[in-house]
């Protein structure tokens, strides 16, 4: 948990801006009595059509409720969703997208954090090597973007890391639930996403389902309805590494879109 650690030693930075992360909400929120947690709510499938996750997606959004907020605002309910293809190409590969674009470029309360090198969005046709063929020649035989035509991977690392935001804001949030649709999931245990509250509690962890073959689409999404609130998703995507000096593994996975219940700010203290 070395990205909760830093987060409340006030080390961490969002990227590419000047805003410091707030060290008293953070230990304030520390602060917050235990609660008893109750079963999650899982949503998930898989398959080699969209359609085989459509289900899935639209009862996690249903649990989820109200609207999609998109860009900007704070809102008392509904989600918030990312599905890449908006990024400008000069955020997309072969560039990086700074980590702090969902929050600071396009508002929606994210922050990602990874121990590897940084984050890329694939590139669109004409434009550049479409879905990562610029970090691996065979990358597209096997992916398949779920909303064409972007997809979303961590460099360097197969591990992404998201805190939660109000967005286009420094202060800290967090949210009632979080999703991710995969494609290329081949194993039963090399994708996982993991919950964690503000104390760095383990709410739940659940690996993702697997797919037979290639460009096929996975979809896990989990929900809180008896007052958790989650601080901080771990996303470990498949065994390989895109863009680092390992390239070793053997399930290559990567994301396309997140859905993730509305940011609720965290109490600010007194001065």
């Amino acid at each position: 948990m070395k990205t909760l650690e830093r987060f409340r030693k006030g080390e961490l930075i969002m990227h590419n801006t000047k805003l410091w992360l707030s060290i008293a909400a953070a230990t304030l929120a520390l602060m917050r009595p235990a609660i008893s947690f109750a079963a999650p709510n899982v949503f998930e499938a898989a398959g080699s059509a969209p359609a085989d996750i459509q289900l899935a997606i639209a009862e996690f959004r249903s649990f989820l409720g109200g609207d999609d907020n998109k860009v900007g605002g704070s809102f008392p309910e509904g989600r918030r969703e990312i599905n890449w293809d908006g990024v400008p190409d000069r955020f997309a590969a072969p560039n990086n997208l700074p980590a702090d674009f969902f929050n600071k470029n396009s508002p929606r309360g994210v922050v990602f954090f990874t121990p590897g090198s940084g984050f890329q969005v694939s590139g669109k046709e004409g434009v550049a090597p479409i879905e990562f063929d610029n970090l691996r020649p065979d990358a597209s035989g096997k992916l398949a973007a779920f909303s064409s035509p972007r997809l979303f991977t961590a460099l360097g690392s197969p591990i992404t890391e998201i805190l939660f935001f109000v967005p286009g804001k420094a202060q800290a949030a967090t949210t009632k639930g979080f999703g991710s649709v995969f494609t290329d999931v081949n194993r039963d245990n090399s994708t996982k996403i993991e919950y964690f509250d503000v104390n760095g509690t383990l709410l739940f962890s659940g690996f993702v389902p697997p797919a037979n073959g290639h460009e096929t689409f996975s979809f896990l999404g989990v929900g809180f309805d008896a007052g958790e609130e989650v601080f901080l998703v771990r996303i470990t995507s498949g065994d390989v590494e895109l863009g680092g000096s390992n390239r070793g593994g053997t399930d290559l996975v990567v994301m396309d879109d997140f859905i993730y219940g509305e940011p609720q700010a965290l109490p600010q203290p007194l001065p």
